[in-house]
């Protein structure tokens, strides 16, 4: 029988530092070692989300470390989700179910946050009842002592579980040292005792050159460093945070099959195209221009946090008329939740659930329209693509309702009979499930439909190619952390 540990917590000196990815491989570590982790993150600011087994909604970081855990994820481990509707917005999510938008300003005042800290706290409480032990996950920078007070997820949220933190801090931006001195400098002195160990991550170079500010770092700050993680490009954990996406905004490619995926203001689950980015046939990338369009053989609709700002922007900046363009020379355009809405003869939102836009028409290639509402539709689902056989798995991360018009064909049929999406041609399609281009039979149409005689793909087993991911991640934070050392510290009592 494993041994009880103390919670775990990866803060961070400030945001993509790479706490996600630190906290992930810590659960695949735990995993192969024989304990029970599961992840847990109190509040997450995130438009990548995901939908629970029970059909609830969290934050995509979770999920993904749910999976290293080997476990099915749930809304306690993250409680609290900001999906971001604007530059001021955001909608709140609470244990999974929207319960509003709410201004920044306001949300983070002093005033009715007992009562999130509260169901936070609470959720964080049943999960350490059913896991062992609980590896947690802090929120942007942990010395930002203007929102001490507000603060839910960092150093209140460790003190409520007791969590040994380790410091995660990003030395490929610079200013390492002052980074981490201030971080720990900046916690009041109850907090300070809770911070256990330094991790210096996404360092370049020979790591032999760090050797001494590893020694000076442990010396101003009084606090072990455990581990100098590289920077690698080698591993493939999928990510939440749209910073990722400057990396892929890359031009067409001959030889391949170019498929464009149009770079929305307010994109969400862009996760949906990583398993294309994996396929040997396919150059894919994000579009943020019409030339960008023009040598796409697939332009790929994404999802939206605000369906009508993002649809307003494509017409004022020209890319609506491009993407027409591409249809009518007989060009792939596929559309996925958000983007799917727009495709469509028109979208409504009569309740003002996204903002002051009532109604636009949409790009009028599918015979659909939508309707927004309050209501959201989150819920993991099995199918049928168009005319294949082969059972699909995907999920539902939706606000509002779309109805065919009379006589359009639905793109695919659920598991329960219902269906989903429509399909104008072979070519112009739109689906309301994310990770449906996770299915190889998907993606081998879609390709298809492009004119493209590349030889169908179906070797890669993209839940098999996570799995190794995750053990590639784990073994790399072998070799350059001190596990050993981690164990020792949930090991005491302090």
């Amino acid at each position: 029988m494993t041994r009880r540990l103390s919670p775990i917590m990866f803060a961070g000196t400030g945001s993509d530092v790479g706490k996600s990815l630190i906290a992930a491989g810590m659960c695949r570590i735990l995993l192969q070692d024989g304990y029970k982790p599961a992840p847990f993150k109190a509040q997450n600011m995130a438009l990548n989300s995901f939908a629970t087994p029970d059909g609830f909604e969290i934050g995509r970081a979770q999920a993904v470390q749910a999976e290293a855990a080997g476990i099915p994820c749930s809304t306690d481990m993250n409680p609290l989700l900001l999906k971001p509707s604007s530059d001021h917005t955001s909608q709140v999510v609470l244990n999974g179910r929207p319960i509003g938008n709410r201004d920044a300003y306001d949300y983070f005042r002093r005033e009715g946050r007992e009562e999130l800290r509260r169901e936070v706290c609470a959720a964080f409480d049943r999960l350490s009842q059913l896991y062992n032990p609980i590896v947690m996950e802090g929120a942007g920078s942990i010395s930002e002592i203007n929102l001490r007070d507000s603060d839910l997820v960092n150093m209140p949220m460790a003190r409520h579980a007791g969590a040994k933190v380790i410091l995660v801090a990003d030395i490929d931006r610079g200013g390492v040292f002052a980074s981490v001195y201030g971080s720990v400098m900046l916690q009041m002195p109850e907090d300070r005792k809770l911070i256990k160990g330094i991790i210096i991550n996404k360092f370049r170079g020979d790591m032999r050159l760090f050797d001494e500010g590893r020694k000076l770092m442990e010396e101003i700050c009084g606090v072990p460093v455990l581990g100098v993680v590289p920077f690698t490009r080698d591993i493939h954990i999928e990510e939440e945070d749209s910073v990722s996406l400057d990396n892929k905004r890359r031009r067409a490619e001959k030889g391949k099959v170019n498929i464009a995926v149009v770079l929305l203001r307010h994109i969400s689950n862009f996760t949906d195209f990583n398993m294309l980015e994996k396929d040997s046939r396919v150059n894919l990338y994000y579009a943020g221009h019409i030339r960008d369009l023009r040598e796409a053989d697939i332009i790929l609709l994404p999802g939206s946090k605000s369906t009508l700002s993002d649809l307003y922007e494509l017409r004022r900046n020209g890319m609506a008329g491009e993407i027409l363009a591409a249809a009518k020379e007989g060009k792939t355009v596929f559309g996925i939740c958000g983007g799917y809405q727009m495709m469509g003869l028109e979208v409504s939102d009569p309740d003002g659930v996204e903002g002051d836009i009532r109604s636009l028409p949409g790009l009028g290639l599918l015979p659909v329209r939508t309707v927004l509402t309050g209501s959201k539709t989150t819920r993991q689902v099995e199918f049928r693509f168009a005319d294949t056989a082969e059972r699909c798995r995907g999920y539902e991360i939706h606000m509002g309702e779309t109805h065919l018009e009379n006589g359009a064909e639905p793109l695919c049929m659920l598991a329960d009979g219902t269906p989903d999406g429509c399909r104008a041609s072979e070519r112009v399609m739109g689906s309301y499930i994310h990770g449906i281009l996770d299915n190889p039979s998907v993606v081998n149409a879609l390709i298809s439909s492009s004119g493209s005689r590349e030889t169908p793909f179906e070797t890669l087993d993209y839940e098999a190619y996570k799995e190794s991911q995750y053990d590639a991640l784990a073994a790399m934070l072998r070799k350059y952390v001190d596990i050993d050392r981690i164990y020792k510290i949930l090991s005491e009592d302090d």
